[in-house]
């Protein structure tokens, strides 16, 4: 295939609820949307997962939109691309930028599976017709709140709860969570808001017999976590730390996680996610898909790498309806009873909206050669 045209869109969508970590609250998610068109006229889609603001990792919409213009879109514009595996080959001069280069790559995973009439999933090796889903739930105002919400998830059938957690929203409320909901599979991500030093108050979490607690140290961290690791029975996931295969080597080998949390855009995209699945299902370590607010476009790639048979635990990737009140594919992703079908059709699977696309766009610029 050869790109010979792209597009990158700017849109902003608000939430149907609002949606609070340990690092802040979103309200609307703006994002880009990338549109590339290869020779023979087929279109594929990829998304970025960068906020507008640094809050996750360094990246943001404004800097994502930067790289992809002034870097990647002129390395990848009329190349020969035999395989979606040649474009970070493409890219590996171009330091970290991780989500800007998965926006890129992600187009082309979508160009390839209809170029070669297969679903996203098959083109990657996948082998399910459903994967199992769980569901990330933000700090509410209150433990009230909270417990409604958690209520609601475990009616809808979500596989497994992850809980939002942070320094004075930590232990009291997973110890009120589980007395109500004691069987019910929960996790607590963190999202690096705690430091070896509170090592006393996380060990008590290992009484609440959670399936995992996620990044509860710093963002760039694999040597605390090791330390923690070995004094806690609950399995440590890593998420912001892991940005590509060596860096999963690395944890794996110093014992600093019992679970990785893969996400598309932190990790550079589809290939390198493969590889980090691999590494992993070798040594044993199992692994989920994270989600980060994404539209369908996006979930539809994580659907697709879900399919993949080291997935074992449920990911973040919730129905359309959990997020919005409009998506941007067709049909909308579908939670039924805690599993999501996975399409059949070549590509990403969904038809674009491009109409409600439209609608959400802020800005728009087309490249070509």
């Amino acid at each position: 295939m050869k790109i010979i045209a792209i597009t990158i869109r700017h849109l902003k969508m608000k939430l149907k609820q609002p949606f609070t970590t340990s690092f802040g609250t979103f309200v609307h998610k703006e994002f880009l949307l990338l549109e590339a068109k290869d020779e023979s006229g087929i279109v594929g889609w990829g998304e970025s997962v960068a906020f507008d603001s640094p809050w996750y990792n360094e990246e943001t919409l404004k800097t994502t939109w930067h790289m992809l213009e002034d870097f990647l879109i002129p390395l990848i514009l009329n190349k020969q691309i035999s395989h979606p595996d040649e474009v970070s080959k493409l890219f590996k001069n171009i330091r970290k930028n991780n989500m800007a280069k998965s926006t890129i790559e992600g187009a082309v995973w979508d160009i390839y599976s209809q170029i070669t009439n297969q679903s996203l999933a098959h083109a990657l090796g996948g082998k399910k017709d459903k994967i199992e889903v769980g569901i990330s739930i933000g700090i509410q105002k209150s433990l009230d709140e909270q417990m409604s919400v958690v209520e609601k998830a475990i009616q809808d059938g979500y596989k497994r709860i992850k809980v939002k957690i942070k320094p004075g929203w930590d232990v009291e409320v997973i110890r009120e969570l589980r007395k109500n909901f004691p069987e019910t599979p929960m996790m607590a991500d963190a999202n690096s808001a705690y430091t070896l030093q509170d090592a006393e108050l996380l060990k008590q979490l290992d009484e609440f017999n959670l399936t995992m607690i996620e990044q509860p140290l710093a963002s760039d961290d694999i040597i605390d976590h090791a330390v923690l690791q070995k004094q806690m029975n609950t399995p440590i996931c890593l998420d912001e730390s892991i940005h590509s295969v060596e860096d999963a080597r690395k944890a794996i080998e110093l014992g600093s996680c019992g679970v990785i949390n893969i996400k598309i855009g932190r990790v550079g995209g589809i290939t390198e996610a493969k590889k980090i699945h691999d590494l992993c299902e070798e040594k044993g370590i199992p692994v989920w898909c994270g989600g980060m607010l994404e539209s369908g476009i996006g979930r539809a790639h994580n659907i697709a790498l879900t399919t993949l048979s080291n997935f074992v635990l449920p990911g973040d990737t919730a129905g359309s309806n959990h997020y919005w009140e409009e998506d941007i594919i067709l049909p909308e992703v579908i939670t039924e009873n805690g599993y999501i079908t996975v399409p059949q059709v070549s590509g990403i699977g969904y038809k674009v909206n491009l109409e409600a696309i439209d609608k959400y766009t802020m800005a728009t610029k087309y490249y070509h050669s």
